[in-house]
């Protein structure tokens, strides 16, 4: 793949209804029914609610036999009131629900962490070489039987792999890994190919946003070694829902969008189904306006890797760069606004040419350098044109604002491995800005240039959830690649200046680099919730949100939910209808308590682990 100049992977048609996935196609959005599959009235009334909101492919939980075979009755109500959306199966646990399915729906969602899960006859965690190869002959032979069906019926298949339910098998040998994740799939695919199976979809998804990009990325290097060419479905497990669960969500799929990657995305909220598909078309439409872009000359260094989940080695100038969280700039310089949200404050405040009259406690200035004085907690701005005045100002902190442009004037590259207390304010006008950006970090790394860099965005945006999707997928892409000392999110909309800050704040929270809250890892819902989900999210984030080092998982029943919980610090997961089992970590530690209780318990069980402060 080119690192800096957008062009859609390769991926082969899949005929999945009547739209076809692959690179030669739209991107299409889709989206997962929360209702019970056996309501034949309440699943039609959903998905009529969802194609209005321009749902392009339904997908509903078929948990059992009889959920499959109601699929039937879905199907046709369908197509008896003239919608011809494709249909999907998604099914945890159970072939013979799989088989039923295929028989009635466009596309089957299967999990290889539990499709063909195989009884142990010891309870020995290792697998031997010829266990491992005796437990990949029974999957065979109970996923052949399945294409055999799907072939019948013209049924594309999705092979979906989630990081909370990799299977004890590719567990005892992977772990929890990206090389886990990729491993549980191509030996699907492999199979699949060797009996000439090729309606095939591909997921691998998390709800740690750096697993699951860096896992598509090694898939694809896996699938480019044995020439298989399978379309994509991208999808953050868990997100969230509101404006975290946006931001969560444009930043892991954006990122791989941003490379090409993916041919269908689901963004998924813990909302009602129909409300993340503006979120998705968002996502879709604002990365395709990359497309035939202007051409970013760069070339890659052999320093980076796509896989690897290394930053940026920088050093330190007072507190930006080295092993320092990346910094929070907020611009001021165009918003007549004092105002500072009391729980994300930014670490500097850009005012440009003019000096606000109220200034923050504990917010350090950044002006233009015409204007700069040499007070405390003041720092200067120079542009390019400005060197020589950068090279002879006192102040301990400078920032220079650079374009990828800016790298072909002459010795510049020198000049900045020579400067230690100058940091960077990244900028850029591209199009596919994340390119640009991309090509001048790339140009650092090749030039053994250590200096800090601030990524700097800049939007037009009124509306809060396109701001958020656009910011997100920009500075996700550059951050999940190791990139970025700190965010600087300009907008000159009527959006609030304390927004911005809040935004800029999620997105490093997203990108696995910054905890400013608690992070909610919740599901989306569907047909096999066990609780009421919009509820109870609600309820856990007014009783845990001032918990701010701490992941809480939601999971409303056990097909995500333990596995999910290793990336969580607590969770809260459905066991049966009233009944909640509590997990530290991965570890279950109460199950089946009446759900009326399990807040309360779950206060218990974090303070029992010291992890509790009163709010």
């Amino acid at each position: 793949m080119n690192y800096f100049n957008y062009k859609r992977r390769k991926a082969h048609n899949v005929e999945i209804g009547y739209i076809t996935l692959g690179s030669n196609h739209p991107v299409l959005v889709q989206t997962m029914t929360s209702t019970d599959t056996l309501d034949t009235e309440g699943s039609v009334a959903q998905c009529e609610r969802i194609i209005e909101a321009g749902g392009e492919l339904i997908r509903l939980t078929a948990q059992g036999v009889k959920h499959s075979e109601n699929l039937k009755n879905i199907h046709q109500a369908l197509r008896n009131k003239g919608y011809n959306v494709p249909l999907s199966a998604d099914i945890h646990f159970n072939p013979k629900a799989a088989i039923a399915a295929a028989r009635y729906v466009e596309k089957v969602r299967i999990n290889p962490g539990n499709f063909a899960t195989v009884s142990r006859s010891s309870d020995a965690v290792e697998y031997s070489d010829e266990e491992f190869a005796q437990e990949l002959q029974k999957i065979e032979e109970r996923f052949v039987p399945f294409l055999d069906i799907c072939k019948e019926h013209g049924v594309a298949v999705r092979i979906g792999v989630n990081h909370g339910s990799l299977s004890e098998r590719i567990m005892s040998r992977f772990g929890d890994t990206p090389e886990g994740m990729v491993e549980s799939c191509l030996e699907y695919l492999r199979i699949a190919l060797a009996h000439d199976f090729t309606d095939i979809v591909i997921s691998l998804k998390s709800s740690n946003t750096l697993l699951m990009t860096k896992s598509v990325r090694l898939l694809i290097d896996r699938m480019d070694a044995e020439d298989m060419h399978f379309p994509l479905h991208l999808g953050v497990t868990e997100a969230g829902g509101g404006e975290d669960g946006r931001i969560k969500s444009a930043v892991g799929i954006g990122a791989l969008l941003s490379d090409g990657i993916g041919d269908t995305i689901r963004v998924s909220l813990s909302e009602d189904p129909e409300f993340e598909l503006p979120v998705a078309q968002k996502l879709v439409d604002y990365v395709a306006l990359r497309q035939d872009h202007a051409p970013i000359e760069a070339e890659a260094s052999d320093k980076f890797s796509f896989f690897s989940i290394d930053k940026r080695i920088t050093h330190q100038v007072k507190n930006i760069g080295g092993d320092n969280v990346p910094v929070v700039i907020t611009d001021r310089s165009k918003i007549n606004d004092v105002a500072i949200n009391p729980h994300f404050i930014p670490d500097y405040e850009y005012v440009g040419n003019e000096i606000p009259a109220s200034i923050p406690n504990g917010v350090k200035l950044i002006l233009d350098y015409q204007l700069w004085t040499d007070k405390i907690d003041q720092y200067p701005l120079f542009t390019v044109e400005e060197l020589e005045e950068l090279a002879n100002c006192s102040s301990k902190l400078k920032f220079l604002q650079l374009s990828y442009n800016d790298l072909s004037k002459d010795s510049l590259l020198d000049k900045l491995s020579q400067l230690d207390d100058t940091v960077i304010i990244l900028t850029t006008n591209h199009i596919n800005g994340v390119g640009e950006q991309r090509a001048f970090m790339h140009q650092l790394l090749k030039s053994d240039c250590t200096i800090p860099v601030v990524l700097n965005r800049a939007y037009s945006e009124d509306e809060s959830e396109n701001l958020q999707v656009k910011a997100s997928v920009d500075f996700g892409a550059l951050l999940l690649d190791g990139f970025g000392n700190g965010i600087m999110l300009s907008n000159d909309g009527a959006i609030p200046a304390v927004d911005l800050d809040a935004y800029m704040f999620g997105i490093l929270q997203a990108a696995r680099v910054r905890t400013s809250k608690t992070e909610f890892i919740s599901c989306p819902g569907c047909g096999r919730t066990l609780f009421n989900l919009q509820e109870t999210v609600a309820k856990i984030k007014e009783s845990f949100s001032h918990l701010k080092t701490l992941k809480i998982g939601v999971m409303g029943c056990i097909v995500n939910g333990p596995g999910e919980m290793a990336d969580s610090d607590y969770g809260y997961v459905g066991a049966a209808p009233g009944k909640i089992s509590l997990y530290k970590k991965r570890e279950c530690i109460e199950k089946n308590i009446p759900e009326g209780e399990a807040v309360e318990r779950l206060i218990a069980l974090i303070k029992e682990h010291g992890d509790w402060v009163d709010p």
